[in-house]
């Protein structure tokens, strides 16, 4: 059969015909002329090379290959239907999604997190998937539907859409009853602290933060480095070692720490959500995203 020939109506009309067996109901039920459905039976008897529907004493019957037809027939037709609805109607407390989002590990502590836990409330059957956030990928993931939601600091040059969530600042951070951490409030002070620093691909020993020392005359002294800042706070509780940190890892913690802002470094970061424009127009993605936003807003 040449499925260049068949359009989603001719199928519709089918099912129809073969509900009512008359042409004429059939017609009334699609609120088309019965010149025109009986064209379109026509059309149809030509596609499958077969009468369909013979003449009985009462109506229509349906051939042996119809009879074959009717039921996986009806059974596409639902569920293309129950697609469409849910995407007209999406309702978050019955929707059945899974939403697969890449990110960092702190944006998965300080974001999804509470997303999670959100969404056991407002929609618990859909499902989160996390990926590790990888920026060189990102644009192919998306693109390729690998990934429908990166959460993350976009490149400046992406062609991806974007939503700002917020921007983050750093603090200082070190064990409870630190002596020094309040040196930190300076450079100088600041550079002569032992630390443990965070590199995201592993095994670096500088920041963007060093720069910003080496431009006021400063070098510090790092003698730890770490892939993670989930670990950090655990480190620096057990030593003399502090750390920078984003400021929203530790706002449940900051019992846990001494800590201090760090008025000279004016380091920061913007967090926003980013997808692919083919998932912009789905309702489940767009209430998703809009759920993101206010549980961060919050």
């Amino acid at each position: 059969m040449d499925m260049k020939r068949i359009d989603l109506n001719l199928l519709v009309s089918l099912e129809a015909l073969l509900v009512e067996r008359n042409v004429t109901r059939a017609a009334a039920r699609l609120h088309m002329s019965q010149p025109a459905l009986s064209a379109q039976l026509n059309r149809l008897r030509d596609l499958f090379k077969d009468p369909l529907l013979v003449p009985a004493h009462r109506g229509m019957v349906p051939t042996a290959k119809a009879l074959e037809l009717i039921d996986p027939l009806r059974a596409s037709l639902d569920q293309l239907r129950e697609t469409l609805q849910s995407h007209d109607s999406f309702s978050p407390a019955t929707a059945e999604l899974t939403i697969s989002i890449a990110c960092t590990d702190y944006v998965e502590a300080v974001v999804v997190a509470p997303l999670i836990v959100a969404l056991r409330d407002k929609a618990p059957n859909i499902r989160l998937a996390v990926h590790r956030f990888a920026p060189a990928r990102l644009a192919q993931q998306l693109a390729d539907g690998d990934v429908d939601l990166a959460i993350a600091t976009p490149d400046a040059e992406t062609h991806l859409r974007t939503r700002h969530l917020f921007e983050e600042s750093y603090i200082l951070i070190g064990r409870s009853g630190h002596s020094r951490i309040e040196e930190g409030a300076s450079p100088s002070g600041f550079a002569r602290l032992e630390q443990v620093i965070v590199s995201p691909s592993g095994g670096g020993f500088s920041t963007p933060v060093d720069a910003t020392l080496e431009a006021l005359g400063h070098s510090r002294a790092v003698v730890a480095s770490a892939a993670s800042f989930l670990v950090v706070p655990s480190i620096v509780a057990s030593s003399d070692l502090v750390a920078l940190v984003p400021r929203r890892l530790m706002r449940n913690r900051l019992g846990e720490v001494a800590w201090i802002d760090v008025p000279w470094l004016s380091e920061r970061f913007q967090v926003e959500l980013i997808w692919h424009e083919r998932t912009n127009g789905h309702q489940g993605q767009q209430w998703i995203r809009d759920l993101i936003h206010d549980l961060v807003a919050r």
